[in-house]
């Protein structure tokens, strides 16, 4: 830079300009610092996307728009091979209507007659079997339960 050379740099709005010479550095640092204005900004921003974001979760709740989800029945169930055939045991847990549960198998096409004494409710300690299965193969029984869409038990044995 020639000896005698004066830098100008605009300086905020307006028609105001500062005069650099060898504190450049300084100055131009002092400049890029200067954020007062940034915070003001950013600070309403930010209230705004806060009071959008609650007013939807609120109004998500106050107007039931999650829908109401069946829950899924808390059971616990066993698939095993016995006596020539395969058996669904309820070991605990939640009694479960029959009406609402499917057996699944990507394997073969299975059915079940009688979830366990034939009344409205498979409880715990009842035994199902399941028919249709292929003798001889290992197969893959799913017990589901439809309302909720959830997989109760999955189990994979070989078919007597």
């Amino acid at each position: 830079m020639p000896a005698g050379f004066i830098s100008l740099l605009r300086v905020g709005v307006g028609r105001r300009y500062r005069a650099i010479g060898s504190n450049m550095k300084q100055q131009l640092k002092a400049i890029l610092d200067d954020d007062r204005g940034v915070s003001p900004v950013i600070g309403v921003i930010l209230m705004v996307a806060i009071t959008v974001i609650l007013a939807a979760v609120i109004g998500a709740f106050v107007l039931n728009l999650g829908g109401d989800l069946e829950q899924t029945p808390q059971a616990q169930l066993s698939v095993e091979a016995q006596d020539g055939s395969v058996v669904i045991t309820h070991n605990g847990g939640d009694a479960l209507n029959p009406d609402n549960l499917n057996i699944a198998s990507p394997d073969s096409s299975p059915s079940v007659t009688d979830w366990g004494d034939g009344t409205d409710a498979f409880e715990v300690g009842e035994v199902t079997t399941v028919n249709g299965l292929s003798t001889g193969n290992e197969v893959t029984i799913q017990v589901i339960h439809t309302p909720s869409d959830s997989i109760l038990v999955e189990g994979t044995v070989t078919v007597p």
